[in-house]
């Protein structure tokens, strides 16, 4: 064989021999990476596949892994970044651009999310309801930074550490929180948790200096926190006693994970599963006695965690995944029976819970429930959420908007008896995506609403037009939507003009009324950025006045249709809220034609004009009896613009027209 030839030979031969080896090395490595990530040692698989991807060409099950841990430890940035990568390969699953858009929108990056979200849609169409959903709420969560609420919110510096610092309680001496913080929980070394490369979660207390300020936290001692994860909890004043949630590993038997945060859905693999108990401490002096157990608990089936407890201490709230509930985790409640037991758990509802995760539940000074939850709309991750209702009936659920909510996860809200100042715990501030302890007050921005009262008239002077007129001394009722604030009234002065002091960022409602004019109310967002703003508005009038015609402007059909569009239903909304202001008149409402067309079909088109108008006033709960529907065609021309006679366009407007009249009692 010629040297040259046998050299080539055995280059190829040792070419092969080390493609061979670093194959075998990096199968190796790939399963060693995955046994991590099956035992859910996230932090420790996430090290191995970045070192598998320094060895060579990246993989689509590489890069999809990495992109998984990095949101199963909510750092949203990364995993947007590397879904940004997933979808690049030719055989990534459809369902990652869901991925993708939701990573995107916990960044705040709604744009992208929309276009992302309306992108899966595309790909996926039995997932296309979802998918609009979610891109519908990228719109609302933009709209709702653009008017934030009126409050301040910061961290709480002495509060937070390098990890995971959240669910805070204030109790009457100080405040309760937990955390996975590695730095100055303890004298001895602190075990890394492989999950989340921090400490494992526990219990601490930070003693009140003044009511919104704490001095530097301590961790509890042994009796409250074992070596696994200790906490969320709440302190209940009266009966001195703690009520916290603890975890157990509990040997796996079935698939479903659920983390001491969140109750994440693990892969299959592992021998253990976290599960979640709630115990209850008594606090006698300074030492924590008679730890026992929730008669309820059941961590070897499912989870019960998250207490919170009222202030008589007869009712207990918490979250649980257990059988018969409506979605991942759902809020239940128990109370306490005669004899001092807790009563069996009960579901809080489908109009709270969902068929997602529904968690971190708290109470008000008035009783009002707060929780977490990623099954109602809201601004990415977890939002915050307040009941509307009573204990034991709910009946739906507000989200608390920007600045309560960011596109991060947002949870264990703490609200101060007086309705204005709190705490609550958020990951905004941290590219990790680990959880800061916040305070927020609330900041009203002063201002005012100026307004005038009026009416139109005809103009005698202008056919078809109609002028502006004053109604002074108008009695204004002004009320602020959402609070309990007592209502406040003016008078317009002589001239219709008026001037309230409101609040920034508020909603506020304004009826008006005065003797011989129909009561009116509008509704009025006071958008004021600094307190020399103030808003303008105007209140127009009607005679109360039998068998007098009252045009309702901007009342359009399509052409030769009967169908309402979108303006002539806002335009009836407003009929709607006159209705229901004067709940002692009964109105025709009638519609009129422009000449064109056969008196036939003119008469029939503006029948059914007139019906289907007064249709909507039925369905937005207005009594059928207290509204006729009246279509007179072309009879009641308001103008010249008769058969055979030339007119503008303009001119046979004025003749297609709704009116109302007030009918004689």
């Amino acid at each position: 064989m010629h040297p040259f030839t046998l050299k080539n030979c055995l280059s190829a031969i040792l070419l092969c021999v080390v493609l061979s080896f670093a194959f075998q090395v990096k199968a190796q490595d790939t399963q060693q990476a995955d046994k991590h990530f099956n035992e859910f040692e996230f932090s420790l698989a996430l090290d191995e596949y970045k070192a598998i991807l320094d060895q060579g060409e990246p993989s689509l099950n590489v890069v999809q892994r990495i992109a998984d841990i990095y949101r199963i430890l909510n750092n949203s940035k990364e995993a947007e970044f590397w879904y940004a990568q997933v979808i690049t390969f030719a055989g990534a699953d459809p369902s990652v651009y869901y991925l993708y858009a939701e990573s995107a929108k916990r960044n705040g990056n709604y744009a992208k999310a929309k276009q992302l979200f309306m992108e899966y849609s595309r790909r996926v169409p039995g997932q296309a309801a979802l998918a609009q959903r979610m891109a519908a709420s990228c719109d609302t969560s933009m709209k709702w930074m653009r008017n934030p609420k009126p409050y301040r919110i910061k961290k709480v510096n002495n509060l937070n550490s390098k990890g995971v610092d959240f669910s805070p309680f204030k109790a009457k001496d100080g405040v309760y929180f937990a955390s996975d913080r590695l730095e100055g929980n303890t004298k001895e070394k602190v075990e890394q948790y492989a999950w989340t490369g921090n400490g494992y979660i526990q219990m601490y207390f930070a003693p009140a200096k003044s009511d919104t300020s704490w001095g530097a936290p301590e961790i509890l001692p042994s009796a409250i926190n074992t070596r696994y994860h200790n906490g969320p909890g709440v302190f209940h004043e009266k009966d001195k006693a703690l009520y916290f949630t603890r975890t157990h590993a509990v040997r796996r038997e079935v698939k479903k994970n659920s983390d001491p945060t969140s109750w994440f859905q693990g892969t299959e693999g592992g021998t253990h599963i976290n599960r979640l108990g709630i115990y209850i401490a008594a606090k006698k002096g300074n030492k924590w006695k008679k730890v026992k157990a929730f008669k309820y608990n059941k961590t070897e089936e499912y989870s019960i965690g998250h207490p919170a407890i009222t202030e008589d201490g007869n009712t207990l709230y918490f979250v649980s995944d257990m059988p018969g509930g409506f979605g991942e985790t759902d809020i239940y409640y128990s109370e306490r029976q005669p004899n001092g037991e807790w009563g069996q758990p009960i579901n809080a509802g489908n109009k709270v819970n969902t068929a997602g995760r529904e968690s971190f539940p708290s109470l008000g000074a008035d009783g009002v429930l707060y929780f977490s939850s990623d099954g109602h709309m809201g601004m990415g991750g977890l939002d915050l959420f307040k009941a509307v209702g009573t204990h034991k009936a709910w009946t739906g659920v507000e989200n608390l908007k920007y600045p309560f909510n960011t596109s991060h996860d947002d949870l264990g809200f703490e609200m101060d008896a007086n309705g204005k100042t709190g705490l609550i715990s958020s990951g905004r501030f941290s590219e990790e995506g680990y959880d800061d302890i916040l305070s927020f007050v609330e900041n009203r921005i002063p201002c005012t609403i100026t307004g005038k009262t009026i009416e139109y008239v005809a103009d005698s002077q202008n056919r078809g037009k109609k002028k502006e007129m004053a109604v002074g001394n108008v009695r204004l009722t002004v009320t602020e939507v959402g609070s309990d604030a007592r209502p406040i009234e003016v008078i317009s002065n002589a001239d219709g003009t008026f001037m309230l002091p409101v609040y920034g960022g508020m909603t506020y409602t304004i009826r008006g009324s005065k003797p011989n004019y129909l009561t009116q109310t509008i509704t009025v967002p006071a958008d004021c950025r600094k307190t020399e703003d103030s808003v303008r508005v105007e209140m127009v009038f009607n005679r109360d006045t039998p068998n007098k015609p009252i045009v309702l402007e901007n009342i359009y059909y399509d052409l030769d249709k009967y169908d309402l569009t979108p303006q002539a239903a806002a335009e009836l909304d407003k009929l709607v809220q006159t209705l229901k202001d004067n709940p002692h008149i009964r109105i025709e409402l009638s519609s009129h034609t422009d000449s064109r067309q056969t008196n036939y079909y003119n008469q029939m088109l503006s029948e059914l004009r007139a019906k289907s108008a007064v249709d909507y006033l039925v369905a937005k709960g207005i009594e059928r009896s207290r509204v006729e529907a009246k279509g007179y065609g072309e009879t009641q021309l308001i103008n010249k613009c008769a058969d055979g006679v030339s007119c503008s366009e303009d001119m046979h407007q004025e003749n297609r027209r709704t009116e109302f009249k007030i009918l004689a009692r």
